[in-house]
């Protein structure tokens, strides 16, 4: 370990000088995937250097808890590290933070990063992530309009929720619901703003749409779909309300925006990388040039559950497509193939979904909505492939097995709340 530690310390020493050399693996990334390749790589037991470049000022963090427990104080940015400092100092792992990449020549096998700096690569693995989708409407860089993605979005927000009042989400998918359910608890006058004409339309059924939108007007958010923001109104620089297209005006001193992601494809494409809703990569996560790879939110992948081109924004996707990368470039193949898994906390209700809805022809209600713990399970031609469950545990976790086990009850079991899905594994 010390001739390790050693090694650790003269390649940062060298990159620090900005001299051009062999660093063995490069990740650029330092989110859920990035930080997921670093820490596979040692345990295939890659025995070169790993760089990983991050262009945030903070060590690799968690994403998920921003929405939630970090924002309600339940949590704080040190315990949602993946790691503290003096691992980065005691491993093989050389950190460049606060350090975007440029620019990467493929046939050279270097990779330009902003601070003026030349890596050398073996392999290069992008795991760029997603960057906010922006409101480019009238009133949008006023004072008050922020976007939840980092850290410093979420300390920003936390800081403007102490003095605000009026509390108005635009977009209610997974994102704003979250943020709006926080709001509340902090007892803010919250409203939501969404286009499409229920919340989460784009990936649940009407049933968990209804579910949720009871959910929160029983904790006084109001819900307003079918409504697009036009403009963006403000007194004295800071916003103080929203302009919808049928000329309604809704008051608010903070706007939360989520209106989705954009994949970061910029790098790779001028890289000359095959790329479409995002890096086209196989089954290791290699992309069209072999030794540069990409996986998590940037990476398009023939998915075999679907069996067709998808990009998944998960922690699980970003973390299992990870770990395929790292075995690849520690020259063991373990193809990706995992069964999708998300999640959703609002309140006191979580949401646990496996598998994936796409192309599902039925789905049954099993349990009773009206009780605020039930499940609907999603089948293709007969098939068991989705499973989204209410505050049922039992059912997520079995239906989780019988999916990674291409194992499926009859839509007659699967409605019947007293069948025992879990007896179907032993079969």
């Amino acid at each position: 370990m010390l001739f390790a530690c050693t090694k650790s310390i003269l390649r940062k020493k060298m990159i620090e000088k900005g001299e051009k050399l062999m660093v063995g693996v490069v990740i650029v990334g330092a989110g859920q995937a990035g930080y997921q390749c670093a820490e596979s790589l040692r345990l295939e037991g890659y025995g070169g250097a790993i760089t990983l470049v991050g262009d945030e000022p903070l060590l690799p963090y968690q994403r998920p808890p921003l929405s939630k427990d970090y924002l309600l104080g339940k949590t704080d940015a040190e315990r949602i590290q993946y790691r503290p400092k003096a691992f980065y100092e005691q491993s093989p792992v050389t950190l460049l933070l606060d350090t975007s990449a440029v620019a990467i020549n493929a046939d050279a096998n270097s990779l330009a990063l902003s601070n003026g700096q030349t890596l050398v690569y073996d392999a290069l693995i992008l795991a760029t992530g997603a960057r906010v989708r922006k409101l480019s409407i009238k009133g949008s860089e006023l004072d008050g309009v922020c976007y939840l993605r980092t850290l410093k979005d979420v300390d920003d927000i936390g800081e403007r929720l102490k003095s605000a009042r009026h509390v108005m989400v635009i977009g209610a998918g997974f994102i704003g619901l979250e943020f709006a359910a926080v709001a509340s608890m902090l007892g803010k006058s919250v409203q939501v703003l969404e286009t499409m004409d229920r919340v989460m339309a784009r990936v649940v059924e009407p049933e968990l749409s209804n579910f949720f939108t009871q959910l929160h007007e029983s904790h006084g958010v109001e819900i307003i779909c079918n409504a697009q923001a036009d403009e963006l109104i403000g007194v004295g620089g800071h916003v103080s309300g929203v302009k919808t297209a049928d000329g309604r005006l809704l008051q608010a001193d903070l706007v939360v925006i989520g209106i989705g992601v954009v994949p970061n494809l910029e790098l790779a494409e001028v890289a000359g990388l095959l790329c479409g809703n995002g890096i086209i990569v196989n089954e290791f996560g290699q992309t069209s040039i072999a030794n540069i790879y990409a996986c998590g939110d940037c990476a398009s992948y023939q998915h075999p559950f679907v069996a067709q081109a998808i990009r998944l924004e998960s922690v699980q996707n970003a973390g299992d497509q990870a770990r395929a990368v790292a075995a690849k470039v520690a020259g063991k193949d373990k193809p990706y193939g995992a069964v999708p898994w998300f999640w959703s906390d609002q309140y006191d209700v979580k949401l646990q979904m496996a598998g994936l809805t796409l192309g599902c022809d039925a789905f049954i209600v099993r349990g009773d909505i009206s009780s605020g713990s039930f499940s609907l399970m999603h089948f293709k031609q007969g098939r068991l492939r989705a499973v989204e469950a209410i505050n049922q545990p039992r059912d997520y976790i079995v239906g989780r097995k019988l999916l990674e086990k291409d194992l499926s009850p009859t839509m007659g079991q699967a409605v019947d709340s007293s069948f025992n899905l879990k007896s179907l594994l032993t079969l």
